[in-house]
């Protein structure tokens, strides 16, 4: 039996919850085009009667500009010294050595993998160029192209990381696959809503707070206050005759109905909170 830690790092947008949900054959993490989606460090539990493997999706790195910020790179910082394997993912289009930059950076004591992301978007020779530019970087033992999108050699690239994972007893139960509770995913799909269907910056204005979560045979009952910083934000958020709130809810619900696999009734309000983001009070309140 193998078991260990693996835990995925890169720039904001390079794919991380994708490859993560690929891996896992789950929606453990919610995917946006926008950048600074993952707000926490979420784990994924892959166990089989071979290995058990956790994943850990982190905040993508960049310089913080408030207290929320800062509370996402210390999820990265902390996802640094428990690994036993770094997953190091690129996006292909972007600068290179800004991405080799941020990964010298790290300073990592483990093994690390580059994984060279996007590639059906990208021409043959500028793969080879930049499978070739990170093999060169001293922190990386393997480099692997793959299309997080349109599908990964899932099976292939299990089989390469557990090379470097040690043999150990499972961490968790079998059945786990995560450590998070349900209502913290319900959480993220009610936000991973707003990012669908708002504009380009009201989603970094925004947090969700699950207040009622009640699971009854027939019929989930979810309670859940969409935070932002401004009344103009709550009257985007509640539109013309309430049709933004009503069009929020009805996509949100079908998601969370999906997730949990169970009718959902689910009841949003919005609640302004003035500088919510740099309010150590508030990111404690709302799981930060």
């Amino acid at each position: 039996m193998k078991a260990g830690f693996i835990n995925i790092f890169g720039l904001p947008n390079a794919g991380k919850s994708t490859l993560l949900n690929a891996l896992m054959e789950e929606k453990l993490a919610i995917v946006s085009p926008k950048v600074q989606t993952t707000r926490h460090r979420i784990k994924g539990i892959l166990t089989t009667d071979r290995y058990q493997l956790v994943f850990s999706d982190t905040p993508g790195i960049i310089t913080p500009k408030y207290k929320l910020h800062e509370k996402m790179m210390e999820a990265v910082r902390s996802a640094l010294e428990d690994a036993d394997l770094a997953l190091l993912l690129v996006d292909g289009r972007d600068q290179w050595q800004a991405a080799h930059d941020i990964f010298s950076s790290l300073k990592l004591k483990v093994p690390a993998l580059v994984i060279f992301n996007k590639i059906d978007l990208l021409p043959k020779e500028k793969i080879e160029e930049g499978v070739a530019f990170f093999t060169a970087a001293p922190y990386a033992k393997e480099v692997i192209t793959v299309s997080a999108l349109s599908g990964i050699p899932r099976k292939k690239l299990i089989n390469t990381l557990l090379k470097y994972i040690p043999e150990a007893d499972p961490f968790f139960n079998g059945e786990d696959i995560s450590d998070l509770q349900t209502r913290f995913f319900v959480g993220e799909l009610i936000r991973e809503t707003l990012y669908s269907l708002t504009q380009d910056e009201l989603p970094y204005h925004t947090a969700v707070s699950v207040r009622d979560y009640q699971e009854k045979t027939e019929l989930c009952r979810i309670t859940a206050d969409i935070i932002v910083q401004r009344e103009t934000q709550k009257a985007i958020l509640i539109g013309e005759g309430g049709s933004m709130i009503k069009k929020i809810g009805t996509a949100a619900r079908k998601s969370i109905e999906s997730f949990i696999g169970q009718k959902v009734y689910l009841e949003l309000f919005i609640k302004v909170k003035p500088k919510w983001r740099d309010s150590e009070l508030y990111l404690k309140e709302y799981g930060y």
